[in-house]
Formats: C-alpha cells, sequence, structure tokens
C-alpha cells in the first residue's frame, strides 16, 4: 500500500478490525536518503496541512490510520516507533490522534531489535471510544484514566498533561546545537600543535586562524581527547582558505572527496567549510569568556563550563551565558525533573535526550531570572547571588575531584589563546585519573557531591518562592502551571 496516495480510496489495507503496523524508522535527513527527493516531496505535499516538514516517517503512517479511524474504516490501531514519537516535536500527531480517538494501550520504553540494531521503542494502539476493550485503557499493563500525548498516564481530574506546553518568548536565542562539520575536519592535537608552530602562511597568518579544540559530548563526560577541528569559518572562500596551506591540503585529501558528491548543493559548493556551522551559536557565544554546554545526550544531566576558543560539537548543547547564576538554575534539581519530563530517550541504553527547543525554551525559569535577562541587571539581586555562590561552590568541588593538583600539571598551549592543556604528573598519576570522569563522579554521587546539589536547590526553590523538599510530582505540578501562565500571557 502506497503511504503518499492522493486519496484514500486509492489503497487501502485490508479488512480488518484492527491493524498493527511496524512503519520504517527514517528520521531527519535520512528520509531524503532512501525514499528520495520525488517521493518525499509528493508525500510532504499531500500531508502539508496535517504534519510538518520535519515530521519522522513513521507519523505519516500514525496520521494515515487516524484519518482511517475518524472516517469510520477501521476500529483500532498499534503501531511500534521510535522514542522519538513522545517527544515534544514529534508528538504532535499523538495530541490530534486524542482528539478524534483515544489512546487505550501504550508501553514507553521497550527493547527493540532491528535490522541487527538494539533500539528503543514505544508501542502505541489507538481506536475508537466504543471499540476499547473491557480492560479498559491501560499504560504499560497498568489501569489508568487517560494515557496523555507524551505517553503519559493519570486520573482525568489530577492528571499531568504536559501536551500544552509552548516555547517561552523570554527563553529564545540562547540554547544551541553545536557545529557539525559533515567531513573529517577533526585531526589529534599532536598534529595540530606541529601546524600551529608552522612558519606563517603566504597570507601573513597563522595556521592559529582555522585550527580549534573541539569538544564532544564524550570530552564532557569522560576526559577530553584533545581533538582539534580545521575550520574554516562562516565566510571564508575557498581562495582564502588555500592561504592557509597543510589545513588546506589536508581537507583536499580527507574532506573534498566526500563533499562534492554530497547531495545537498551547499555542502557541495562550499565543501571547505562545516556543513552545519551553527551560525547563530558562534554568534551568541562570540564575546563570551566562557559558555555553558550539556551533552545531547547522556546517563546524567551534566552542565559544565566551556573555555571560549573551544569548538563545540553538534552533540553538545551550548547555553550562551557566562554567569554562574544561569550555570546554577540549569544544574538545579529542578531543571533535570523538568527535562526528563520534556525531552526524548535515545539509544539501547535509553539515556535522556536534551534538545534547545523541547527542554532549554520550555523551562520556566523564575521570575526575574529568566534568560533573556543580562546577568548584570541581577547581580546585585540576593536571589541571584544566592545561586552563584551555590553553584561555583559546586563546580570547584567538581574541577577539583577531576583534576586533583597532586595528579595534574596544567600546560601552556603552543600559542596563545587556547585553554591550558591538563596532564598527569606520571604514569601512577594517569591510572587514576582514568577514573575520573564526571560520569563516574555522578553514578557514586558521594555525600560531598549531594550536599553541594542540596545547597544550590535550596537556593534555586527560594529563588521561585517555593521549598526544596517537594515530591518530583509537586515540582512538576508548579512547573507546568508557571509554563502554561507565561505562554499564555505572551501569545
Amino acid at each position: 500500500m502506497p503511504l503518499n496516495s492522493a486519496s484514500d480510496t486509492e489503497a487501502e489495507w485490508p479488512e480488518a478490525e484492527f491493524v498493527v503496523g511496524n512503519p520504517p524508522f527514517l528520521g531527519g535527513s535520512k528520509i531524503l536518503r532512501v525514499l528520495g527527493n520525488d517521493y518525499v516531496s509528493q508525500l510532504r505535499q499531500i500531508y502539508s496541512t496535517r504534519l510538518s516538514t520535519t515530521a519522522d516517517f513513521v507519523t505519516y503512517w500514525f496520521e494515515k490510520a487516524r484519518g482511517y479511524i475518524e472516517a469510520g474504516k477501521y476500529k483500532r490501531v498499534g503501531f511500534v516507533a521510535t522514542q522519538s514519537i513522545r517527544d515534544q516535536q514529534q508528538r504532535k500527531i499523538l495530541e490530534r490522534i486524542r482528539e478524534t480517538t483515544t489512546i487505550f494501550t501504550a508501553w514507553r520504553d521497550q527493547p527493540w531489535v532491528v535490522e541487527g540494531a538494539a533500539i528503543r521503542v514505544c508501542l502505541v494502539c489507538f481506536g475508537a471510544e466504543t471499540v476499547i476493550s473491557s480492560r479498559g485503557i491501560e499504560l504499560e499493563e497498568q489501569p489508568v484514566e487517560v494515557i496523555y500525548p507524551d505517553l503519559t498516564g493519570g486520573s482525568l481530574e489530577k492528571g499531568l498533561d504536559f501536551s500544552g506546553v509552548r516555547c517561552l518568548r523570554a527563553n529564545a536565542g540562547m540554547a544551541f546545537q553545536g557545529s557539525q562539520k559533515i567531513g573529517a575536519f577533526e585531526i589529534p592535537g599532536t598534529l595540530a600543535r606541529q601546524w600551529l608552530q608552522l612558519p606563517l602562511n603566504p597570507n601573513g597568518r597563522s595556521n592559529a586562524d582555522v585550527l580549534k579544540p573541539c569538544w564532544i559530548a564524550i570530552d564532557l563526560v569522560r576526559r577530553p581527547r584533545d581533538g582539534w577541528m580545521i575550520d574554516f569559518g562562516l565566510s571564508m572562500g575557498e581562495a582564502e582558505a588555500a592561504l592557509y596551506e597543510v589545513p588546506y591540503a589536508h581537507i583536499i585529501k580527507h574532506v573534498k572527496p566526500e563533499r562534492i558528491r554530497n547531495h545537498r548543493q551547499a555542502y557541495r559548493r562550499y565543501w571547505w567549510r562545516h556543513g552545519e556551522p551553527r551560525v547563530a551559536m558562534r554568534g551568541a557565544i562570540s564575546n563570551l569568556g566562557r559558555f555553558i554546554a550539556t551533552p545531547e545526550t547522556s546517563k546524567h544531566r551534566l552542565f559544565a563550563w566551556l573555555h571560549q576558543n573551544i569548538l563545540p560539537d553538534k552533540k553538545l548543547i551550548v547555553i550562551a551565558r557566562d554567569d554562574d547564576t544561569m550555570l546554577g538554575l540549569l544544574h538545579c534539581r529542578f531543571h533535570e525533573l523538568w527535562a526528563l519530563k520534556m525531552g526524548s530517550w535515545h539509544g539501547v541504553g535509553n539515556d535522556p535526550r536534551y534538545t534547545p527547543s523541547t527542554t532549554f525554551e520550555t523551562f520556566p525559569f523564575p521570575e526575574g531570572l529568566t534568560p533573556d535577562i543580562p546577568a548584570p541587571e541581577y547581580a546585585n539581586n540576593p536571589r541571584a547571588q544566592k545561586i552563584a555562590v551555590a553553584a561555583k561552590r559546586l563546580n570547584e568541588l567538581r574541577n577539583n575531584w577531576l583534576n586533583p593538583p597532586d595528579l595534574v600539571v596544567r600546560v601552556l598551549e603552543v600559542v596563545k589563546g587556547y585553554p591550558d592543556r591538563i596532564l598527569p604528573k606520571n604514569e601512577a598519576a594517569a591510572q587514576i585519573l582514568k577514573r575520573r570522569t564526571l560520569t563516574n563522579l555522578y553514578n557514586e554521587r558521594p555525600a560531598w557531591l549531594h550536599s553541594a546539589h542540596r545547597d544550590l536547590d535550596a537556593a534555586v526553590a527560594a529563588a521561585y518562592g517555593w521549598t526544596s523538599d517537594m515530591t518530583d510530582d509537586e515540582l512538576l505540578t508548579k512547573l507546568l502551571a508557571l509554563n502554561l501562565e507565561r505562554a499564555k500571557k505572551h501569545q
């Protein structure tokens, strides 16, 4: 059955009371690669009034099934989908389904092996209210009164329905995905340092102009790998890039052959530049001495400072702020709960995923401490000061544990402007430091770390005018109400 039938009467599923499907797991650019431009263009045109052009392929099947049920052609449908179906962007289809049908059975997190790959999936069954089984509505085989679009359940009166959560104007333009290179631009630190010490190029400039330390998510949650990036910026022409002889020769060999075959014209035409350099992100952090970063996907929701000259990779989410108050607001229990609720889950490990639109831009920060207010404007605010003190203390304790002065030496880079290198003093120290990672620290969560986070949570709670001993559900209830109130106020 072709999915993109111009009319539902052109191709129908076999007569059945209950249809079960496992649509292909295609998202983002993979849809184009697998199905081709012509098919995808036609598909998006047919569904243009019902689905976003960025919707994953599985959502088209959900919508087609919903339409059949609404028209009375089928009674119930069940689908397997990746966990992205319940994140804020993709679950719009589940919101639409709840408007005309009932989600009567769901499992939010099940292991699944497809084409040899182990992933985590959701199972969703929906249909006309009149055909719900005698067992009623069940979420993971437990009875509930209602299943919401994010595949959580509850009572009709007291349940927390997060489908109405909206991005807040005060949070816009502050959180970004890191640079996506599209090609083999990365080089090891040893090679970068050799290039940094070469004679000046024909333009009289050093290779330092186009070389940057690059951090990916692993560098933040484990130990830095000493990876560097060739980066010709946002607008440098090919002739100008060629004046940096050795870096340019490297990408001629290792990047150009791949990029000139890319299906996107911009990637082919500007093959010497990163494919998605994140113009807005670079502009937002350009005048900051440091900025906040968190892994897009990780076991623990961790935030840390990065030096201004470190280039963040696409697997890092960047928050363009340099004040301790903002670090504290992000690393508190309130924001962690919100991020877990509003984010999605990724991979066989089912690790939580953090994205700018769903988790940062929807979070209701304390009044007067929102991201649209420059830090100097609340620097004298006692609430902000208490949070900053607690956050700075947490960061100092963590850094002392990660890099104890008796185990490391700090070495200046071969040229100015880059962060110092942190190296083990000897082989014995190196073996100890291998285990000193943020992931291991938060796995163990020693008493001093628990105490530092408790102090931070208390400071943030006071900024809201709340108490830090509330249950998770009580906190989420208050945060949800605050988001809805602010979203309505700025409509």
